[in-house]
């Protein structure tokens, strides 16, 4: 593997707590296919891990609470004919992931006020729009 995959910051995935578990891959392949196992799983197990600060991984695991099964998260990857380019994959896959679902969470939006300019263009637009459509009725006729 090219090194370490950083999550954020300075912490990394430690090489000790992924799991890696190969099978045949489905798709192209020629005769090769039925005899090289390409097809990557790779388990992070989330609930015991120490390489993650305590609230990332409080944090990590409600966003992911639908991805884990027993606290483990698997990510598969077979998209190419290469165990390794798979295992390169499924390792990058893996680390976006926890990345995505330890950030922090997003400023709360705080409410502005409609400036009155708007609103009163807002309005006289709706108006000029009814007007046409009621300029439509076939009621004058």
């Amino acid at each position: 593997m090219s090194g370490p995959y950083v999550i954020r910051g300075s912490v990394s995935l430690p090489e000790a707590e992924l799991q890696w578990r190969f099978s045949r891959s489905s798709g192209p392949g020629g005769q090769h296919v039925n005899t090289s196992d390409s097809q990557v799983e790779l388990r992070f197990d989330l609930a015991r891990t120490e390489a993650l600060p305590e609230v990332w991984k409080e944090r990590a695991l409600a966003r992911l609470a639908g991805r884990l099964v027993g606290g483990v998260l698997t990510v598969r990857a077979s998209e190419h004919r290469s165990q390794w380019r798979n295992r390169e994959t499924a390792a990058v896959r893996l680390a976006s992931l926890l990345a995505e679902a330890t950030a922090p969470p997003p400023k709360p939006r705080r409410p502005m006020k409609i400036p009155r300019g708007i609103n009163e263009r807002r309005l006289r637009q709706k108006k000029q729009r009814a007007e046409t459509k009621r300029g439509r009725t076939g009621k004058d006729w």
